[in-house]
């Protein structure tokens, strides 16, 4: 494909195979160049650079990945695209269209598969609401060898994950992200560049991913256990929401001695502790139950 009006071009692919778009699967195409252009510049790619794009839809950010890139690996989940986007890339060696589930494909394999030559690997991808947490989730959970990762969501999401301590957004998945990447907001996208037009405008995130976590704990699993209580009921104070959702088996008065000790008042709320503030935390209850 060369460069052209996007917005026809998406249209005339539509037309041409015949595909009505599956709300089901969030099918919302981006029909701006100057927002693509942003999005492949925001990932930092050369031509060693290895890509999985996850969602490549009909191809138009697939195409200037692979101008960008030494290699571009497109899963997509919905069959019908396949064929359309193998067609569409025939005569582009670069590109690799894979038939898959972002939750379930195995990007292990991809990565030893595609990538040997590669001196860095970059997701791209634009996602859907109701799969957004589960598949950031799962990219930093496994420990990927990423350099980074760059996603177009809801802007709702995006300001969650770029969320600071004290601010509504802040959650645990602003913690979560935030732990393991540096992030950042590349660009607001407005919801009428889409085909068809979503109800809400979109924004383009970057992950850095850390050379190592931002704070240091013992225990990744009590560490985000702690940060998901303390978030489970934004209106209670810390005490009371670490009481009723970990810490039931102590009297309460016990749990406000423990975080007075650890130097966290027990009436501040879950959203205004930072990373280092939850470390602090979690390494102290750490200690705390292995002396018990």
């Amino acid at each position: 494909m060369s460069h052209r009006t996007i917005s026809q071009n998406t249209k005339q692919i539509l037309a041409k195979y015949k595909l009505g778009l599956k709300k089901s699967l969030g099918q919302n195409f981006l029909t701006d160049d100057r927002v693509l252009e942003r999005i492949v510049d925001a990932a930092d790619l050369d031509e060693h650079a290895g890509v999985i794009e996850i969602g490549p839809g009909i191809g138009a950010l697939t195409e200037r990945l692979s101008e960008r890139a030494k290699k571009v690996v497109a899963v997509e989940l919905d069959q019908r695209l396949i064929p359309v986007l193998r067609e569409i890339f025939e005569k582009q060696s670069n590109i690799e269209v894979i038939h898959g589930d972002a939750l379930k494909v195995d990007f292990h394999t991809i990565i030893s598969e595609n990538f040997g030559e590669c001196n860095s690997i970059h997701v791209v991808a634009n996602l859907p609401y109701y799969v957004t947490s589960p598949i950031l989730i799962r990219l930093l959970e496994e420990r990927l060898p990423l350099q980074n990762i760059v996603i177009m969501i809801q802007k709702e999401v995006a300001d969650r994950l770029v969320a600071k301590p004290g601010t509504k957004d802040y959650g645990s998945l602003s913690v979560l992200v935030q732990y393991y990447t540096e992030t950042s907001l590349v660009t607001k996208v407005p919801s009428h560049v889409f085909v068809p037009r979503p109800n809400v405008d979109s924004a383009v995130v970057k992950l850095s991913r850390r050379e190592a976590p931002a704070v240091n704990v013992s225990n990744e699993g009590l560490f985000f256990k702690i940060v998901r209580a303390s978030f489970a009921q934004r209106r209670k104070t810390l005490l009371n929401t670490l009481h009723s959702q970990l810490f039931s088996h102590l009297a309460k008065s016990d749990v406000a001695d423990f975080l007075t000790q650890v130097g966290i008042d027990p009436q501040r709320r879950g959203e205004t502790l930072h990373l280092a503030e939850f470390a602090v935390l979690t390494e102290a209850w750490e200690r705390f139950s292995q002396g018990r």
